[in-house]
């Protein structure tokens, strides 16, 4: 899969990019990653991509001429024109990211996201350049970038041989609908506090019920709102 990001901070993700899961999957070539400096596609001498809104308000848009020929110009560039991006507005406007959302995109060989900016873009780059909207959450970044950081990072956790087990994917909080089970390591007792006796007690049947009860128990006290879409997981149960 490859990932394009426009932005007016490149820097911002050498750090994220350079580290952990994200950083194998770009040394294992399972994930390629092209940031672009919106800048880059202005043409004044001033490298302007904002100005004052029509109407009257307080703060700057995004202007839609870079990010147009930004787009437009990236369709066109390797690794292959033939696979055009899908273009993502990272928006508090968006559909909210989720588990589901993260495997729709994981199916898509390109990505491009487009990190707005100041009070937002100019509403003719949603109407008619963006294929999406995505938002991280119900609150206000100071721009996209941090929000592309994590539509890559869950995103990348999707692909092929990315992570060491593809077990972990099958039983992380939010793949099935709900949260993740407890889990412990040892010592078994740790200041008095001891391990539940049914996970020392090798009978994997009953491993795999007392996981499954503590997940949907969980789930009820800590998001309610999750027991309607919740699916049965194909697994509670590490091999």
């Amino acid at each position: 899969m490859h990932i394009d990001i426009l932005t007016l901070f490149p820097s911002m993700f050498s750090g994220p990019f350079d580290e952990s899961i994200i950083k194998r999957a770009l040394e294992r070539g399972l994930l390629s990653v092209s940031i672009h400096n919106l800048r880059d596609y202005t043409h004044d001498r001033h490298r302007t991509v904002d100005d004052s809104p029509y109407g009257g308000g307080a703060g700057m848009l995004l202007k839609p001429e870079p990010i147009f020929e930004a787009v437009e110009s990236l369709k066109e560039e390797p690794p292959s024109a033939e696979d055009s991006p899908w273009v993502i507005l990272l928006t508090p406007q968006g559909r909210l990211l989720s588990q589901l959302v993260a495997q729709e995109l994981v199916a898509k060989p390109r990505l491009l996201l487009v990190c707005g900016h100041y009070e937002g873009v100019d509403e003719r780059v949603r109407e008619y350049l963006v294929d999406d909207e995505i938002s991280i959450g119900d609150y206000v970044l100071s721009g996209g970038e941090i929000a592309a950081m994590a539509v890559v990072d869950v995103v990348a956790r999707l692909i092929p041989g990315v992570l060491g087990s593809e077990e972990a994917n099958n039983e992380e909080s939010h793949v099935w609908g709900g949260l993740e089970y407890p889990q412990y390591t040892r010592p078994q007792v740790y200041r008095g506090w001891e391990v539940p006796s049914v996970l020392t007690s090798g009978n994997h049947a009953d491993i795999a019920k007392w996981r499954r009860e503590q997940a949907l128990e969980r789930t009820a006290k800590r998001r309610p709102d999750l027991l309607a879409n919740i699916q049965s997981p194909k697994t509670l149960k590490r091999q």
